[in-house]
């Protein structure tokens, strides 16, 4: 992995405007135009700053979801592309700029091999070349994007449209790490591609674990749990085994917070000292959530975060105690 090699990597699309956190990123079809590597002062702390986090922009799902066919329908996109262009431009009306925006996962509804795929890809890259080219994009892996039982195949389709499925990356003193979580689902059709995961994860724990960074913080699809460590098995969570070994190991290290979607509801819990955050959708709700982004303030001490509505966002921008924490913090 060339991320964990050479820590932040930015790779700037100027062909497309967007700046992608991510090794191997690609955007409407375009290689990487240059690769610039942040200097070594990104893995020092310089103070307060403040990310956004959203989820599930998942093209085609709103449709298939109203007509109860989620695995046929989703023929139809339009109120997803609206939505992500809201979220898109509310980002990019924010002031301060936020340090990147982070997707985490089911970008798109068609799975791998199914139809409209490659149309809903090709109209997600449409929005996000939008995303302000100072605000660098970084994507991570959900279901959909590759399956629920992933393959080889499958990995290497998403890492040739996406980028990578894993990879680390330093933003002012703090260590970020994204994560395949469908490899921790359900991965007996590609062990191989699991346990390499397995022996990265191990090494950038250990960097955490050194207490080499100002904090360090997990992106991932699935949500480790929803509320509780000792919640049953769910669709939307990890196994209890799977998720008891991974908190485990991620609050041994010091990881600080965990941040994922997939649930399209928010909802969360806290196991020793690990913050598990799920954040509701860009698109299709499944409870009584509204569209929404997160904002994520991080200070030397502690990662506060606010979910905010899309029209919220749009209209009123970041609430003055969050701006107060990055003045402060």
């Amino acid at each position: 992995m060339l991320a964990e090699a050479i820590g932040t990597v930015v790779v700037d699309l100027s062909a497309c405007g967007t700046r992608i956190l991510n090794p191997r990123h690609k955007l409407l079809g375009f290689h990487m135009s240059g690769v610039s590597i942040l200097l070594e002062k990104e893995r020092e702390w310089k103070g307060p700053f403040y990310f956004i986090q959203g989820a599930d922009p998942q093209f085609g799902l709103m449709k298939a979801w109203s007509t109860g066919d989620c695995d046929n329908g989703g023929d139809e996109w339009g109120q997803e592309i609206r939505l992500t262009e809201q979220a898109v431009q509310a980002i990019n009306k924010l002031n301060p700029k936020p340090k990147f925006f982070v997707l985490c996962g089911d970008l798109i509804h068609a799975m791998p091999g199914s139809p409209w795929r490659k149309e809903q890809t090709q109209d997600l890259q449409h929005v996000l070349e939008k995303v302000d080219r100072e605000i660098p994009l970084v994507l991570v892996s959900g279901n959909h994007d590759l399956g629920n039982i992933p393959t080889a195949e499958t990995v290497e389709e998403y890492c040739r449209t996406w980028g990578d499925d894993y990879f680390s990356f330093w933003v002012g003193g703090v260590l970020f790490l994204v994560l395949n979580s469908q490899l921790l689902f359900d991965a007996s059709a590609c062990p191989a591609l699991k346990q390499a995961q397995d022996r990265w994860l191990d090494q950038q724990l250990s960097i955490a674990g050194q207490r080499r960074c100002q904090h360090a913080i997990v992106f991932q699809h699935i949500p480790l749990f929803l509320r509780s460590i000792d919640e049953d098995d769910d669709y939307f969570n990890l196994t209890k085994a799977v998720r008891k070994e991974m908190a485990d190991k991620l609050s041994k290290a010091g990881v600080k917070a965990v941040f994922s979607g997939h649930y399209h509801r928010n909802a969360g819990g806290t196991y020793q000292s690990l913050d598990m955050v799920v954040s509701s959708a860009i698109g299709c709700q499944l409870g009584t959530d509204t569209h929404g982004l997160r904002v994520v303030v991080v200070t030397a001490e502690k990662i506060v975060h606010r979910y905010y509505s899309l029209d919220e966002l749009s209209e009123k921008g970041l609430e003055d105690d969050l701006v107060g924490l990055m003045k402060t913090g």
